[in-house]
């Protein structure tokens, strides 16, 4: 397995390490896969969509930014432990891909998964909410 890293490497956010605390929507490993989210609008439309969810999230803290990436980082409430949320807006196909994953330990208990289904609920009615 490769050393994990923050950011895009040929269009590809870190695999997935092999414990069950990480969840990416461009893994091949199917127990941590996650569908990507569609643009909404352009490029700079969907990249505010998001910064406004994680700006909205508790304890979380956008880190580092580009046009076509975002890397938050997450304090849990409890232990204070730290997980990474990387964005990458992928514009040739019109696809956000992101990644989530705990820093230590081995078993989130599915935090880093329902943190991303409530990202991409958010996300959705976000862009009902601007076309009603």
């Amino acid at each position: 397995m490769s050393k994990s890293y923050h950011g895009v490497k040929n269009g590809q956010l870190a695999e997935c390490p092999d414990s069950p605390n990480c969840v990416s929507s461009q893994t091949k490993k199917t127990d941590k896969q996650m569908q990507p989210l569609p643009f909404t609008g352009d490029l700079a439309e969907t990249r505010t969509r998001l910064k406004q969810i994680l700006n909205d999230m508790d304890r979380t803290s956008i880190e580092m930014e580009t046009d076509t990436y975002i890397h938050a980082v997450v304090t849990t409430k409890l232990l204070r432990f730290k997980d990474d949320i990387e964005f990458y807006l992928d514009e040739q196909e019109a696809l956000v891909h992101f990644r989530s994953a705990s820093r230590v330990g081995y078993s989130d208990l599915g935090v880093n998964r329902k943190r991303m289904e409530n990202i991409a609920e958010n996300y959705q009615r976000i862009n009902e909410e601007e076309k009603a």
